[in-house]
C-alpha cells in the first residue's frame, strides 16, 4: 500500500482528533473512517454506540435468547397464518 501525505484544514483536523478521542481510537484510524464513510455517518455511530454503551450498564438491554425466543414465536405465527388461508 502507498503512504500519501494529505493536508487537511485545521477544522477537520480538529474534528478527527475529537472523534478518535470520543470513540478511543487514533486519529490515523478515524481519519479513514472518515475517508470512507464521512464525518457526518462516523458522528452518528459514535453518538449510537455510546447511547448504546449507557443502555447496556443501565441493564436496559434484551437478551440474546429472548431476542430468538420473540423472532422464532413471530415467524411461527406469521406461517400458521398463512397456512390458514
Amino acid at each position: 500500500m502507498t503512504t500519501t501525505e494529505i493536508q487537511l484544514p485545521k477544522v477537520a483536523q480538529t474534528r478527527i482528533s475529537r472523534l478518535a478521542h470520543a470513540s478511543g481510537r487514533s486519529p490515523t484510524a478515524m481519519l479513514r473512517f472518515v475517508l470512507r464513510d464521512g464525518f457526518d455517518a462516523v458522528e452518528l455511530s459514535i453518538k449510537e454506540n455510546a447511547q448504546a454503551d449507557e443502555q447496556f450498564a443501565a441493564g436496559a438491554t434484551v437478551s440474546h435468547a429472548d431476542v430468538m425466543r420473540d423472532a422464532l414465536s413471530a415467524v411461527h405465527q406469521a406461517t400458521a397464518e398463512a397456512c390458514s388461508c
